[in-house]
């Protein structure tokens, strides 16, 4: 074959190349197993997809529980791990399931919302009380944990089955969110108390806790994901967003690129998009999900919620200190004393 013909085949050969190239892609996408509501986070997806139209993106939606399972047991292990659990994340990592982030992005992100340029925080969520607008022809909403206590304590007949919360056995976020409070409110133990003596509904979701509070089998709800109820509140006004006076928890999305990503460089770009500039505006300005970056101007920023809340936010540590969490003992001895004091019975009156 001379070298004309042979330059010739070559060309054909080559857009038959890309052709399977493209359809291998198109077969397998790039995997995100998420606990992250899909109607909170699609603006964000929305916009990696503009940024990136060369990568095929399939998000799901899952469990914070079924979202770690998936961590050890998917096959394929999927490309990106995002979830509001904590600790269970900080666990993976520690485990070696995680691969290094190794971009200007990543390098630049804030020291306390990041380990080992391997897991990131990339959201700044508080954690938020919500109530019926009703409520309040029957009591005064809460505002503090105080608060909230004394309704338990002084509304019991009223408030019984009206009361949801997390389940901490069933939830992982709920159950990190009951150990960072046991941390922080000396009355810890008696707010669980009291959330028994009024038969406090648990749920594994704050969508399930707000669906209860909209068709009014719940009238006030505990330790909610604000991220979500304040997406919630603007087509229910029936439901009021309360973030507590005296203190306020702040958790973070994290998300690692699994080692055994199928996908490790459409991974890279998704997660660098997370902490890029680009994707962080959209956090700030389209989603309630709160950009961590400082550099970032809109109304759902850390830097803005600081300003609102001030010295009372609470940040969850995004260090090793979150292992202890999820040791084996600890968690047992945790959950045995909620089941306890859950079921606590009121005291004897003296008078």
């Amino acid at each position: 074959m001379t070298p004309h013909r042979r330059r010739f085949a070559w060309m054909l050969l080559v857009p038959l190349w890309a052709l399977a190239v493209s359809a291998r892609a198109q077969a397998t996408p790039l995997v995100v197993e998420a606990a992250l509501d899909y109607d909170v986070v699609a603006p964000l997806l929305e916009a990696f997809r503009s940024a990136h139209p060369e990568i095929d993106l399939e998000f799901n939606d899952r469990s914070t529980l079924t979202v770690d399972a998936l961590v050890s047991e998917a096959d394929p292990a999927p490309d990106v791990v995002i979830s509001s659990a904590m600790p269970w994340q900080m666990a993976r990592v520690n485990e070696g399931y995680a691969q290094r982030l190794d971009s200007p992005a990543a390098r630049s992100w804030p020291a306390w919302a990041k380990w080992r340029n391997e897991v990131f925080g990339f959201t700044f969520e508080p954690i938020v009380m919500a109530y019926r607008l009703d409520l309040s022809k029957h009591m005064m909403p809460p505002q503090t944990h105080a608060d909230l206590h004394t309704l338990l304590t002084t509304e019991t007949t009223r408030l019984q089955g009206k009361v949801t919360t997390y389940s901490p056995l069933m939830s992982g976020v709920g159950y990190t969110l009951f150990q960072q409070d046991a941390r922080y409110t000396p009355r810890f133990w008696d707010l669980v108390a009291g959330m028994g003596r009024v038969d406090a509904r648990l749920e594994n979701s704050t969508r399930a806790m707000l669906e209860g509070l909209s068709d009014g089998r719940y009238w006030l709800g505990y330790n909610l994901l604000g991220s979500y109820a304040m997406v919630w509140a603007q087509e229910h006004p029936e439901v009021i967003v309360q973030v507590p006076q005296d203190y306020s928890l702040v958790m973070m999305r994290m998300a690692f690129i699994h080692r055994d990503a199928p996908h490790p460089v459409a991974a890279a770009a998704f997660v660098d998009f997370l902490l890029g500039r680009a994707g962080q505006r959209v956090l700030a300005g389209q989603t309630p999900l709160f950009s961590v970056r400082p550099d970032i101007v809109g109304p759902y920023t850390a830097a803005r919620l600081r300003d609102q809340v001030g010295d009372r936010l609470y940040p969850i540590p995004l260090n090793a200190s979150l292992l202890a969490f999820v040791d084996p003992q600890r968690r047992d001895a945790f959950l045995a004393r909620w089941r306890r004091e859950l079921e606590r019975p009121l005291p004897v009156s003296s008078e």
